[in-house]
């Protein structure tokens, strides 16, 4: 069975840290430390500060030197996006960061450690943890190795939903349903498969860890079916 211990983790992010106590940091949240009488742990939030304002400069550098004669307005809404809660939720999960986290029992019985606004901001606590233990030059690497990797694909994926709704209402008068298919896998490693039907046609099929991804998914390859058949989504 899986072990989800820091030492793991360094060989997941692809770092090692010379302050391990750093990236421990960075995965405790606050309900663990109040749970503790003695000496409290720190929590993340610090850290998450910092990493925040890391990750803003390095993708405002990556968007400045990618995306020449763009207007500032438009960068501006573009680095929002790469680095809103979705975002680095999604991202998170590619890393199953939360399974790394320390959580007081009430947020680990309540689904802490998939909630998007706690291991969004586990990531940018970990960016923190890098900056002070490694340096820019290490906090940038891990965010282009796993923030800024595959931008169009990530992008297409977030708004796949929402773009497939407006482009149906667009042309067609029948509506779409999202159907649970199938689960595989034990409890701790489910994978979901979701069909989208537009009436009673399947247009899409998915399959992701949870089933909110998998309905991402099934919409993307909707959408991609659709576009074959000569129907455009316009973006605004």
């Amino acid at each position: 069975m899986k072990e989800y211990t820091i030492e793991n983790l360094e060989e997941r992010i692809s770092y090692h840290f010379k302050k391990r106590e750093l990236l421990l940091q960075a995965m405790t949240h606050s309900s663990f430390t109040n749970e503790q009488k003695k000496e409290k742990t720190p929590n993340y939030e610090r850290l998450e500060f910092l990493g925040d304002a890391v990750l803003e400069l390095v993708s405002s550098e990556y968007l400045f030197e990618t995306m020449g004669n763009v207007a500032e307005g438009t960068l501006t809404k573009k680095r929002a996006s790469m680095v809103c809660e979705p975002s680095l939720a999604f991202c998170a999960k590619d890393l199953e960061l939360g399974k790394y986290m320390r959580l007081g029992k009430g947020e680990e019985a309540t689904g802490g450690r998939t909630r998007e606004s706690i291991i969004a901001d586990g990531m940018e606590a970990v960016i923190g943890a890098i900056y002070l233990d490694g340096g820019m030059e290490e906090a940038k690497k891990f965010i282009y190795r796993f923030i800024l990797n595959d931008l169009e694909n990530k992008q297409l994926f977030y708004d796949s939903k929402s773009n497939l709704q407006e482009l149906v209402q667009a042309n067609f008068k029948a509506e779409i349903v999202y159907e649970l298919a199938g689960e595989n896998g034990p409890e701790h490693n489910k994978s979901f498969t979701v069909k989208v039907y537009l009436g009673k046609e399947v247009v899409g099929e998915g399959n992701g860890k949870t089933k909110k991804a998998a309905e991402q998914q099934a919409a993307y390859q909707a959408l991609l079916r659709l576009r074959e058949q000569g129907y455009v989504f316009k973006k605004h």
